[in-house]
């Protein structure tokens, strides 16, 4: 069970529209490393491992990993929210725009929508910790 506290763990300020910028950064959101896989991938390899207290962690990641997402969503929300038209073309941001106008979607930035393939659950404990280490970035 989750508790959700209404409120950003670090709160996002952007004053400016960017529209570049956003379409770089929606990719953290749903492309193939982003917040959204990561989220599902802890959030479902935690029921096939054997280990209580791995178990706990995977699921504090996946927690984790979904305040990611919300925060990356604030970040594309208020790089873009108020867009004039002609921000939103000269940012190279209209391809995006014709499908969601500024609606936070999660897509990498190559406009790729996320898919469930874009995450792993093996159900194999050794194998699906050392797919989180490398989705981390992170060598063993």
């Amino acid at each position: 069970m989750f508790c959700y506290a209404k409120q950003l763990e670090y709160p996002v300020r952007i004053k400016n529209c960017n529209p570049r910028l956003a379409s770089a950064i929606i990719t953290q959101y749903g492309g193939p490393d982003g917040e959204l896989g990561a989220s599902l991938r802890y959030l479902s390899q935690r029921f096939s491992m054997p280990f209580d207290e791995a178990k706990g962690t995977l699921t504090d990641i996946g927690t984790e990993e979904l305040g990611h997402l919300e925060m990356i969503g604030a970040l594309v929300h208020q790089l873009t929210r108020n867009l004039t038209p002609e921000e939103v073309v000269a940012g190279g941001f209209d391809a995006y725009f014709v499908d969601h106008t500024t609606g936070v979607y999660p897509q990498g930035a190559s406009g790729t929508p996320f898919t469930a393939a874009m995450m792993q659950s093996t159900g194999d404990p050794i194998t699906d910790l050392n797919e989180d280490m490398a989705a981390e970035g992170t060598t063993i």
